[in-house]
């Protein structure tokens, strides 16, 4: 355990950080989540206002540290030729 004061307040400061980013990144695993739901219930128009409404949230968690930049990239890319390639 933490002796000295500086410590027990990044202790302090590391657990409210820990509690966003952990919310963070659940809203943005949801947000890709009903990007795949609609998807794979094949409604392109659905899947269509999912995916517009997941990339604000991805991007977000890049700015914010939580999601690498590459990886939120190759996850948008992925979505949106599985979405294109879906039949109207």
């Amino acid at each position: 355990m933490a002796n000295h004061s500086s410590a027990k307040k990044r202790i302090r400061q590391t657990e409210r950080r820990t509690e966003v980013n952990r919310h963070r990144v659940s809203a943005i695993r949801t947000g890709l989540r009903k990007v795949e739901e609609a998807i794979a219930g094949g409604d392109k128009g659905v899947a269509e206002t999912a995916f517009r409404a997941a990339q604000p949230q991805l991007m977000s968690g890049v700015s914010k540290g939580v999601m690498h930049a590459n990886t939120v990239s190759r996850k948008l890319s992925r979505l949106s030729k599985r979405i294109k390639g879906m039949a109207a």
